[in-house]
C-alpha cells in the first residue's frame, strides 16, 4: 500500500527549471558572444514574448479579448519621450513611471469598456486605441503626425558607448520577459490566480463561489495595461523614434501578438513561449517573400485553429501530459516507509 500525496511539481517541471536557469545565464551573457544583429533580434523576441504573456493573461484567463492593447504600447512609448524631453527624467525612471500612469488611466477606461461584452468589448478596445492615436497625433511638441526622435543627449545618458547602450537595451528586454513570466506564474499560483482560473473555466460557477468577477477582471486589466506600457517604453527606447502610426499599430502590437498566443496555446504559460519561437522562425524564414509571408502566417493560424484548437502546446500537453510551469495539482502515490 502507498499513501497518496498532492503536489504541483513534476519531473518535467523540475527539468524545465534547470534548463531555464542555464538558458537564462547563457542569454544574459549574450553581449559577450552574440553579434549586434543577433542581440537586436533576441531583444525583439523577448519584448514580443512579454506582450504575448500579458495578452494571454487577459484573454486566456480573464476572458478579456482585447484588440486594442496597442493603446498602451503607444502610450508607454509616448510617455518615455514626453517625460524625458519635457520632464528631464532619466529614461530608466520615465519607463516605469509611464507604466504607473497607464495603470491610472486604465481604470476609467475599464469602467467604460467593461460595460461591453464579447465582440463589442473587442471593438471598444480598438476604438480606445484609435482615440489614443488621434490624440497623440495632435501633440505638435512630440512631432504631431510625423513623429519625433529621442534627443542625442537622452540617448547618451543610458551609456557612454554605443555597445554599452545596446547591451543595456538587451538586458532590459531580457529582464522584462523574465519578470513578466515570473509575475504571471506567481499570480496564477496565488489565491487570486485560482479565482481567475475559476472565472476562465466558468463565470457562472465562479460567481456562485463568491468570486467578485468584475473586480478580478479589473485588477488583471489594470496590471496588464501597466506592464504593456512599460514594454512599449522599452520598444521605443530601442527604436529611438516614435510616430502615431508606429506606436499604435494594431498589426505590430496586437495582431501578431494574438497570432503568437493562438498558435502557441491560449490559457497556458508555455503557449506564448512556443508561439513566439514559431512566429519568429516563420518571420525570419519568410521575410524575403513579401506579402507571401503574411499569407503563410494566416494559413498557419487557420490550420492550427482547425487541427489543434488548444494550440501547439495544448496538443503536446494533452498527448504527453506535460506541464513545464507547475500550476495544476497532481495526486501521486508514495510508497509507505518500512521500519528497520
Amino acid at each position: 500500500m502507498s499513501a497518496p500525496i498532492v503536489t504541483r511539481a513534476t519531473r518535467a517541471s523540475r527539468n524545465a527549471m534547470v534548463i531555464g536557469a542555464v538558458a537564462l545565464i547563457i542569454l544574459a551573457a549574450a553581449p559577450w558572444w552574440a553579434g549586434r544583429a543577433d542581440m537586436r533580434l533576441m531583444s525583439e523576441i523577448f519584448l514580443y514574448l512579454s506582450l504575448a504573456c500579458l495578452w494571454n493573461l487577459m484573454a486566456g484567463y480573464a476572458g478579456l479579448v482585447s484588440v486594442g492593447q496597442q493603446a498602451f504600447v503607444g502610450f508607454g512609448g509616448y510617455m518615455l519621450f514626453a517625460l524625458t524631453i519635457w520632464g528631464g527624467l532619466h529614461p530608466l525612471v520615465a519607463i516605469p513611471l509611464g507604466g504607473v500612469l497607464a495603470a491610472i488611466l486604465s481604470i476609467p477606461i475599464a469602467t467604460l469598456i467593461f460595460r461591453l461584452k464579447g465582440a463589442y468589448f473587442a471593438i471598444g478596445t480598438w476604438v480606445v486605441a484609435e482615440v489614443f492615436r488621434l490624440s497623440f497625433a495632435q501633440v505638435g511638441a512630440l512631432g504631431g503626425g510625423s513623429g519625433s526622435s529621442l534627443p542625442v543627449g537622452i540617448v547618451k545618458s543610458l551609456a557612454a558607448s554605443r555597445s554599452g547602450r545596446e547591451a543595456l537595451s538587451y538586458w532590459l528586454a531580457l529582464g522584462s520577459a523574465v519578470v513578466i513570466i515570473g509575475a504571471v506564474y506567481l499570480f496564477l499560483r496565488s489565491r487570486r490566480g485560482l479565482a481567475l482560473t475559476a472565472i476562465r473555466d466558468s463565470e457562472v460557477a465562479a460567481s456562485g463561489l463568491g468570486i467578485d468577477i468584475w473586480r478580478t477582471k479589473l485588477e488583471v486589466y489594470v496590471v496588464t495595461s501597466a506592464f504593456t506600457a512599460v514594454i512599449g517604453g522599452l520598444i521605443f527606447l530601442q527604436k529611438l523614434r516614435i510616430s502615431p502610426d508606429a506606436a499604435f499599430s494594431v498589426n505590430d502590437w496586437t495582431a501578431f501578438v494574438i497570432f503568437i498566443v493562438v498558435i502557441g496555446g491560449i490559457g497556458t504559460l508555455e503557449g506564448p513561449i512556443i508561439g513566439t519561437l514559431l512566429f519568429f522562425l516563420l518571420r525570419e524564414t519568410l521575410a524575403d517573400f513579401g506579402t507571401i509571408y503574411l499569407l503563410v502566417l494566416g494559413a498557419v493560424a487557420i490550420i492550427v485553429m482547425l487541427k489543434a484548437p488548444k494550440g501547439v502546446w495544448g496538443l503536446v500537453r494533452d498527448r504527453f501530459d506535460l506541464e513545464l510551469f507547475p500550476l495544476s495539482y497532481r495526486v501521486r502515490q508514495q510508497p509507505n516507509q518500512k521500519g528497520p
